[in-house]
């Protein structure tokens, strides 16, 4: 699988952005699609994500002001980032859990190469 991630950029706090990541070669294999990020100098934080069924998990720190969709033709799930805060300022990786979706047999993660939000005024 292969990740195209799109969408960084500066913004004002408060204001929004619309983060874009489209998957390529084995899409079949897509068990959940979505976004990590990560500060400098600390853990990796789930932002959001959505199964092959449809189910949206959010991270704590982005519910409520994030929303995941997806266009399943497009191969491509959006990220609408609202109410930005300076804390949400770090380099946004679109991943890809890969498994056996018969059998849930786990293959590897994929990473898409990472897009900077920076939140300032």
């Amino acid at each position: 699988v292969q990740l195209q991630a799109s969408g960084g950029g500066l913004v004002l706090p408060g204001g929004s952005l619309r983060l874009s990541c489209a998957a390529s070669g084995s899409t079949f294999t897509i068990a959940a699609m979505g976004w990590y990020r990560r500060v400098s100098g600390k853990e990796r934080e789930m932002v959001a994500s959505i199964t092959h069924d449809g189910i949206i998990n959010y991270g704590k720190s982005t519910k409520g002001r994030f929303a995941l969709s997806r266009d399943n033709a497009k191969k491509t799930v959006y990220l609408q980032m609202n109410n930005l805060e300076p804390e949400d300022t770090a380099v946004y990786y679109c991943f890809v859990e890969s498994r056996d979706l018969n059998t849930g047999y786990y293959y590897r993660d994929y990473w898409g190469q990472g897009t900077l939000v920076t939140v300032s005024s």
